[in-house]
């Protein structure tokens, strides 16, 4: 199999295409969590509560929540779908 060799025009044609690809992954992604499981100061830091507000939320079903060797865990996707339903909307 011959060998091809690279020149700078095809590397910095490349540098374009990933770029642009990580534009559009990004645009994409539009602001949405990308980790599965958030630990509860990630959660607090989100949705911009205490820790006696998340912790209502815990007991009252608000929010659901794991709990591995004492360490509590939320599902990125229920946190979403908890602000969506939660979503006003303005009708001017």
């Amino acid at each position: 199999m011959p060998a091809q060799i690279a020149t700078t025009d095809d590397l910095r044609e490349l540098k374009i295409e990933l770029l642009e690809s990580i534009k559009q992954l990004l645009k994409e992604q539009n602001g949405q969590i990308t980790k599965k499981w958030l630990k509860s100061p990630e959660v607090r830091k989100l949705l911009g509560i205490s820790h006696g507000t998340l912790q209502t939320f815990r007991i009252n079903g608000t929010i659901p929540f794991t709990k591995v060797g004492g360490i509590l865990y939320y599902d990125s996707q229920e946190i979403q779908r908890v602000m969506m339903e939660g979503k006003i909307q303005n009708i001017l």
